[in-house]
């Protein structure tokens, strides 16, 4: 079996603490460094750096092997703090945090739960005070937020620090197509229309579109296609924490996640290729839109092969947290390596009211103006020559 493919242990898991090499106390990762803070005496202990490239998996061989395994996803363990010797169990999506009764951090191995394990992560960049700075700048610029959660970017939040699960896919892809380029050329056609009170003939240019039958092939790589790999978050708020520096991902070392939250994957590897091929697909059909020219296209095929795709499971840093506004709560993130914000957010019904009052009020007074100026009738009376233009039809997703 694959070295990514680990049969689970039934002995409890290895849990790994990191005392200060200088006084004993527990330390913690001092974000956007390499060495672990203790906050005891201040020493800073060096994370010693791992080498080796950061190795892509074959994805049809690990597949396989997860199907022919008898393993399965095992209940969460118990975990046994060194430091006050409680036991206690993690959240059932978590491998990391502090123990609930000394709050000592400790990270426990991911063989007991999961048979693929994390070979990479991005370390926290930006610390809990930096992120919620960006936070409070975020929910202040809200358009159309109620004042009260306005208000909320003045508290001190407290932040959550996590490293979220994710796969990335990497895939050399060939399409075939059958579909349609369409052209627009224009006809002289004659119309009436009616100018100053009287019925008069023009003629104007119409647009008309000629369609040809076509087919063709199109290929493209894909490289670090990113999947959220955790259930904790909505996929549309992951997603927009994109773009991540994946290129800086160094290998997996719980020294980084001392102090902080680690989550399990939620998303089996199987249907992360799901979501992935989901984002390929859209990009390879715009491929096809191209390669089929024209100022408009019609797909009616495609066929789409996959070679030589790889995986990596990998953990990315985000400061989350909650705030509760008429007793509903909403999510917010904020990447812990750049610092964007994403979240969910409530409206103002009054503001947005006003707004649209003023807007109907701003586009009387312009008519108004128009019409008193005489503007209106000049514009009515203009004759309208018709241009030729360029424009490309949506993709009809229901013909594929």
């Amino acid at each position: 079996m694959s070295a990514v493919l680990k049969a689970l242990n039934p002995k409890p898991p290895k849990t790994l603490q990191f005392p200060c090499e200088q006084c004993g106390a527990v330390l913690k990762y001092a974000p956007g460094t390499t060495h672990l803070l203790c906050e005891h005496c201040g020493t800073e202990n060096v994370i010693a750096v791992s080498g080796g490239d950061i190795e892509e998996y074959d994805l049809r061989q690990a597949l396989r092997q997860l199907a022919q395994s008898s393993t399965v996803s095992a209940a969460a363990p118990t975990i046994h703090c060194d430091e006050c010797g409680a036991g206690f169990q993690f959240e059932a999506k978590n491998h990391a945090g502090e123990c609930p009764f000394c709050g000592t951090p400790i990270v426990a191995t991911t063989t007991q739960i999961k048979p693929i394990q994390p070979k990479s992560l991005l370390p926290f960049a930006i610390d809990e005070t930096n992120a919620r700075q960006r936070f409070q700048q975020w929910i202040a610029g809200l358009w159309f937020a109620p004042n009260a959660v306005k208000k909320y970017a003045r508290s001190d939040t407290k932040l959550n620090g996590v490293y979220l699960p994710f796969w990335t896919f990497d895939s050399h892809t060939a399409t075939t197509y059958v579909g349609e380029r369409g052209d627009v050329y224009y006809v002289q056609e004659r119309v009436q229309v009616v100018r100053n009170n009287r019925v008069v003939t023009e003629t104007r240019q119409v647009p008309k579109i000629r369609w040809t039958p076509v087919s063709g092939r199109v290929q493209r790589f894909f490289d670090d296609v990113l999947v959220g790999a955790s259930n904790s978050l909505p996929r549309k708020i992951l997603d927009a924490l994109q773009p991540w520096d994946l290129q800086a991902l160094t290998p997996y070392n719980e020294n980084y996640l001392s102090g902080f939250r680690s989550e399990y994957y939620q998303v089996e590897l199987a249907d992360g290729f799901d979501l992935a091929r989901q984002v390929m697909d859209n990009q390879i059909y715009a491929d096809i839109c191209r390669d089929i020219g024209g100022d408009q296209q019609r797909i009616h095929q495609v066929d789409t092969h996959h070679n030589g795709t790889t995986y990596k499971h990998c953990l990315l840093p985000v400061w989350s947290s909650a705030f509760r506004y008429r007793d509903k709560p909403y999510r917010f993130v904020i990447n812990g390596r750049t610092g964007k914000v994403q979240g969910e957010r409530p409206y103002s019904v009054w503001k947005i009211a006003f707004a649209g009052l003023a807007a109907l009020i701003l586009a009387a007074g312009a008519y108004y103006y128009l019409e008193q100026s005489g503007a209106l009738d000049t514009i009515q009376n203009t004759p309208i020559t018709a241009q030729p233009y360029p424009y490309r039809q949506p993709l009809d997703y229901n013909a594929f």
